[in-house]
């Protein structure tokens, strides 16, 4: 396939159609003010509360951290065996927190997704064509309705082999032999690499709702969401196996390629950098980034230090108005 690409995309495209939706913190305050959420005496939420600072509603990554720490710790002690059956490491609260966490962030992920917003036509039309002509690669960061949808309507992605981009969940579930190309396919890769509320399980395997099915009122503890600090990232994607599946995969996508193009990606995230750095030396890096992210001396000093070179920056007002695909 001529000039495939592996085209990633942050929450920045979210941000550069509506910044109050698509902002965390928007959403963090959003889940924990509606009560409707949360159990009818506000138990869990005040479990939540617990572990932020000054007792208030979660406000940033830093704040799911702690959350991600106190469930960890409470599933560590869960499976330490017990000598005495009268005796438990933890009380009744301490074997729930874990999927307490689990739900709030799967409900803040699911309010995300939930949106009538839609890619602009000039840019999804783009993005499409180039897609088709290339079988280009994308990866995810953020939970990626906006170009899910278009790709299921534009027939990007179908169930099975049919689409440009396969992300290996069929009606049967999730199986990473779906990613496998067979009888001659070149498809390309679809890979969420955060996650996605979509997911759920169902006897250990893993299927995916329909948008139309996600129902932020009826969510569900859900382990294949990435929401905590940086350094913690790893441990939530190691933890899942479809999360784990595709960051192999991206090795293969990185492989196939000679240009990465980013797209509304802070550059924060260390997993992500680092397995781009590796790869510096023989691939074209191209950030398309808000021109209010800063100058492009200092971007380019970031971006340098975090991908091992210099990309090519372009900033514009707003990233769906990038044009240069060829």
């Amino acid at each position: 396939m001529q000039n495939r690409k592996l085209l990633i995309f942050g929450n920045g495209l979210g941000m550069s159609i509506d910044p109050n939706h698509f902002s965390l913190v928007n959403a963090l305050r959003h889940v924990w003010d509606n009560t409707c959420y949360w159990n009818h005496d506000l138990k869990d939420r005040r479990l939540i509360q617990r572990c932020i600072p000054f007792h208030q509603c979660p406000q940033s990554e830093d704040d799911m951290d702690r959350l991600h720490l106190a469930a960890v710790s409470c599933n560590f002690l869960k499976e330490i065996p017990r000598l005495d059956q009268d005796v438990d490491w933890l009380s009744h609260n301490g074997h729930t927190f874990p999927e307490v966490t689990q739900k709030y962030i799967h409900i803040v992920a699911t309010y995300l997704c939930n949106n009538s917003f839609s890619l602009p036509i000039k840019f999804e039309t783009k993005l499409l064509e180039f897609i088709k002509r290339t079988n280009s690669h994308v990866a995810t960061l953020n939970y990626d309705k906006l170009l899910y949808e278009s790709f299921i309507r534009n027939d990007i992605t179908t169930d099975g082999y049919q689409g440009h981009l396969v992300d290996g969940i069929w009606r049967r579930g999730f199986n990473e032999n779906n990613l496998e190309r067979y009888r001659g396919n070149d498809f390309g890769y679809y890979l969420h690499l955060h996650g996605s509320p979509l997911f759920y399980e169902n006897e250990d395997i893993i299927y995916k709702h329909r948008h139309n099915n996600l129902d932020i009122n009826s969510c569900y503890p859900s382990k294949h969401i990435v929401l905590t600090h940086i350094k913690h990232k790893l441990s939530v994607i190691s933890s899942s196996r479809i999360l784990s599946t595709y960051w192999r995969y991206l090795h293969l996508a990185l492989a196939e390629v000679d240009e990465v193009i980013i797209f509304g990606y802070s550059g924060l995230d260390d997993h992500l950098n680092k397995l781009l750095r590796m790869h510096h030396s023989c691939k074209k890096f191209t950030i398309v980034e808000w021109n209010g992210s800063g100058t492009i001396n200092v971007r380019n000093d970031f971006w340098e230090k975090e991908l091992g070179k210099q990309p090519h920056i372009i900033q514009l007002p707003n990233i769906t108005e990038f044009e240069d695909w060829d």
